[in-house]
């Protein structure tokens, strides 16, 4: 039987900055998800790295520690999170239009505020804007009543492609990684876990494992996790779902965003850049565990109609080119009304058994959960001959040598503008070797209209863990998450790909296109 120092349950964000962690400490890893990595929570976010303008808010008004130590926190590892995964991850600009006087200087205290609190890491100076600046950069805004606006500053990334950053970096020390491995029992010894069964969920293949350390960092999905070790375990996470739609980029041409303070009940909306298209969202209200959430005529209903109040467009529903539903992990508060409420935070919860279960938090502050958690688990075992946690500093892969350069050294293959972009965003110093692949499979493309090459599916089958369709189309790519008709007109393209070099089975094919008819 197979024996590791640690097990990670969970394939997400937390899971694969817990795996990175312990495999640069020393650690014998194993990380598993019952999915595709990232399919869930962690590919469905609204791809900002923040410490949270809304927390700030509430920490102001409500004398509220908790909520500022979540933004001081948020703040610090923004800065981290931009400079170890520079070529997935950027600064970005966010205007804010306000139709109150008062709410300027208002506004502009607050986010001073923020700035504050980054301190030397701070992303730039916040600045009121004029009325005509806004109306010269966003045409499209509501003009009546208008009186100006601010500008501040937050980080964007590309959520699905982290997730698979952490993993290659962890893979490359050491660590086994395995998607579509799913946890159906644990093992114990004298009531201790000590090991899981593992089921394969495309061969059904069974195999025992153990493990002197389990963590279940499984998300939304973690009391279900708790409960196969202890049927009677309390309910620890509340779940939200947040909704997001994808429009053409005509809806916001710059590479700014747009936030929206305050909507009707109270939340925070954005309009974003997002892999040239406009990204709208989002939203938040219980909900309950799916394995794919759907989305609801109602939240489309509000996403359109914010939109509509403040920007003079007329949207409609067929406007939309995709839209998806994530939901949040929040920790259970009896005295919060609403999952609005709800501080992100997270929780290190031991079991009985020895389980330790790590619950709630946001994508921002992924690696310091993780430290967190494995300096919990480490000062449980006075184990003195592990490294400390080295991540802080550590570069992913993809970020070990400047685009710059790798763009000078691309411009060797005869490649459209478009493609080497592509190549560098996506992959960063990669992008080299995906152009390997590129040599040898050709330059066609897999969709008209996108720079989207059938050489990278080889690619990502080799390096990128993909073993569905899906897996490539909407969690490499993201082109499912943005332009779901691109979707359709892919499949079969890359289900060829995929029966050629990994004897994709024709229920998956299927599986693909019937999960483009409803929500992926």
């Amino acid at each position: 039987m197979k024996e590791f120092d640690l097990i990670v349950i969970g394939g997400g964000a937390t899971g694969a900055g817990i795996a990175l962690d312990a495999t640069l400490r020393g650690l014998k890893t194993l990380i598993v998800e019952k999915n595709d990595f990232g399919s869930g929570t962690s590919s469905r976010s609204t791809k900002l790295v923040h410490g949270g303008v809304r927390y700030l808010e509430k920490a102001v008004k409500g004398l509220d520690k908790a909520q500022y130590d979540l933004v001081k926190e948020g703040l610090k590892e923004r800065y981290r999170f931009l400079k170890n995964a520079p070529h997935l991850s950027n600064p970005l600009t966010l205007v804010t239009p306000l139709y109150k006087w008062y709410e300027i200087p208002y506004m502009y205290i607050g986010l001073c505020l923020y700035d504050f609190i980054s301190g030397k890491r701070g992303l730039g100076r916040s600045k009121i804007v004029s009325k005509s600046e806004i109306i010269e950069k966003f045409p499209m805004v509501k003009k009546d009543g208008l009186k100006g606006g601010v500008r501040y500053y937050d980080g964007a990334f590309n959520d699905a492609r982290m997730v698979i950053a952490l993993l290659q970096s962890a893979e490359e020390l050491g660590c086994i990684v395995k998607n579509y491995t799913e946890v159906t029992e644990f093992l114990y010894e004298k009531d201790r876990v000590c090991g899981v069964k593992l089921k394969d969920n495309i061969t059904q293949k069974t195999e025992d494992v153990k493990g002197k350390n389990i963590i279940n960092a499984s998300g939304v999905f973690a009391d279900r996790v708790r409960r196969l070790d202890d049927k009677d375990a309390k309910k620890l996470v509340e779940i939200s779902s947040g909704v997001h739609i994808v429009l053409d980029k005509k809806f916001l041409p710059l590479s700014e965003g747009v936030m929206i303070p305050k909507t009707e009940d109270g939340r925070v909306l954005f309009m974003l850049p997002y892999l040239g298209k406009c990204l709208v969202g989002t939203t938040d209200e219980k909900s309950k565990l799916e394995e794919i959430p759907h989305v609801k005529e109602k939240d489309l209903d509000y996403l359109i109609r914010h939109i509509k109040k403040y920007f003079d467009v007329d949207i409609k529903k067929s406007d939309i080119l995709s839209s998806w539903s994530g939901l949040r992990p929040l920790i259970v508060n009896e005295d919060a009304s609403s999952t609005e409420d709800l501080v992100r935070e997270h929780v290190i919860v031991e079991s009985k058994s020895g389980l330790i279960s790590i619950v709630g938090g946001k994508w921002t502050t992924y690696r310091k959960m993780a430290e967190e958690v494995l300096d919990y688990m480490i000062s449980k075992q006075n184990r003195k001959n592990l490294h400390k946690c080295k991540t802080k500093e550590f570069k992913l892969v993809g970020s070990r040598e400047k685009l710059s350069e790798i763009k000078v050294r691309l411009d060797k293959f005869s490649l459209e503008n478009k493609i080497k972009e592509h190549l560098l965003e996506f992959y960063g110093d990669r992008a080299l070797l995906v152009c390997e692949y590129i040599e040898k499979y050709g330059k066609e493309n897999i969709v008209k209209g996108y720079p989207y090459l059938k050489a990278e599916v080889y690619y990502a089958i080799e390096y990128e863990f993909v073993k569905k369709p899906l897996d490539f189309l909407v969690r490499r790519l993201g082109l499912g998450l943005i332009d779901k008709n691109a979707l359709k007109e892919s499949i079969e393209e890359v289900s060829k790909i995929l029966k050629e070099s990994v004897d994709l089975d024709e229920k998956y094919i299927k599986e693909a296109y019937e999960m483009c008819e409803s929500d992926i």
